[in-house]
């Protein structure tokens, strides 16, 4: 009598343990990994009937950032890696795409640890007569206890000359205070040559510590020092490089064409992703305000916005994974004119969702309505941007990357 009782006591057990283990694991969610084709891909959107999307280049591993050369050349930095050249991007005159299988060399060697590396690319305005690249990156420091292959760094502005191969007279033109790990940054240069670079600060209470750059907007000028109009100048315990202040994490960053104004595009944590205009010395929130809620979801505030706290221009709800950014300003889509396009990484939590969201503005940047485009794809969009023929480019965020076209039929 004994032996079958061990044996359902046994049994129920391992049945508990199943069901334990079982319910300790994520869900599966998301569809299965989908593969692009070759294409094209024909679209029917909301005011540009009959969208066709291609491939132009594939095989970039994770490409973060999306800069255009003058003669339709493109620079595409891979997340933390390299720097690579697709010539004939635009398929200027005829000639067929290439990625240049050499990436380009004269970067700095950083090693590898989790989202350190290479970050951001951008022209000088002037890139036509200096040949100046700007990127950011990570600079790595000292390695951590925990989490294994973790290490310091230090978000870092760096200029070299682009020669068509090979970046030559590289320096750092700023070098900001060293943290435990690291974040991602964007730069865009406004109408008046000054840099705008945003750096993350989803953990902690960074965003609000103000003798750190981390979780802030930085205005530079060109050489990377301060401009004696930044709003903290001289004050004390404050950086003078920052511009603005309390972002969490900001991959995306653009200037209005017309006004200058500069936005930011902001992760929330759960839910809360944000467009904001960026204003000299303002606070934007976090940690201590958000309209999201933490992963396991309790709100982060009572109260999204509190005395003194910049409310979101646009606002995503679930979150959307908001990546690159950048305004429309081409005659190929003409119903598109002056619209904010919007990278999306993925919607409400579930993987492979992501799209290319379009903001519809007024003349005084008060949103119309919004559309999201390419959701059919299911992949994560991570940069977009206007080439200089007039169409849109946008990143796909894979293992096997893509730099994709969308043209009118």
């Amino acid at each position: 009598m004994l032996r079958p009782a061990r044996c359902v006591l046994t049994v129920c057990a391992v049945a508990v343990v199943s069901i334990t283990a079982g319910a300790q694991q994520p869900p599966n969610i998301g569809i299965a990994p989908v593969t692009l084709t070759a294409g094209p891909y024909v679209f029917d959107t909301a005011e540009q009937h009959k969208l066709v999307v291609d491939v132009v280049a594939r095989g970039l591993a994770h490409p973060f950032s999306l800069a255009f050369l003058p003669e339709g050349d493109a620079l595409v930095t891979e997340r933390g890696g390299r720097l690579r050249l697709v010539r004939n991007a635009t398929r200027a005159q005829g000639r067929q795409p290439e990625l240049v299988a050499a990436p380009i060399a004269g970067l700095p060697e950083t090693p590898a640890f989790r989202t350190g590396g290479l970050q951001e690319v951008a022209l000088h305005p002037k890139f036509a007569s200096n040949h100046w690249v700007y990127f950011t990156y990570n600079k790595a420091g000292e390695p951590l206890p925990t989490p294994p292959g973790g290490r310091k760094s230090a978000i870092t502005l760096a200029r070299g000359t682009f020669d068509g191969t090979a970046l030559t007279n590289v320096q750092d033109l700023f070098v900001g205070d060293f943290q435990n790990g690291a974040s991602g940054s964007r730069l865009a240069f406004g109408p008046d040559g000054l840099l705008y670079l945003t750096t993350g600060a989803p953990f902690g209470e960074q965003a609000q510590v103000t003798s750190t750059v981390y979780g802030k907007v930085l205005r530079l000028r060109d050489d990377g020092t301060v401009p004696p109009d930044n709003p903290f100048v001289g004050k004390a315990g404050y950086r003078p490089e920052i511009y603005t202040l309390g972002h969490r994490d900001h991959l995306g960053l653009t200037v209005h064409p017309a006004t200058g104004t500069v936005l930011n595009a902001e992760h929330g944590p759960n839910g809360g992703d944000e467009v904001n205009v960026i204003l000299p010395g303002r606070n934007y929130g976090w940690p201590k305000w958000s309209f999201g809620r933490n992963y396991d979801g309790p709100r982060i505030s009572e109260a999204p916005l509190g005395p003194g706290i910049e409310q979101p221009l646009v606002l995503w709800i679930p979150s959307i994974g908001p990546t690159g950014m950048t305004f429309y300003t081409g005659d190929r889509f003409p119903a598109w004119k002056g619209n904010l396009f919007v990278g999306s990484a993925r919607r409400g939590e579930v993987p492979r969702t992501g799209s290319l969201e379009r903001v519809v503005l007024n003349d005084k940047l008060e949103e119309l309505r919004r559309e999201s485009l390419l959701t059919e794809l299911h992949q994560r969009i991570r940069d977009v941007r206007q080439g200089p023929d007039g169409l849109l480019y946008v990143l796909t965020d894979e293992d096997d990357g893509a730099l994709l076209r969308l043209a009118p039929q």
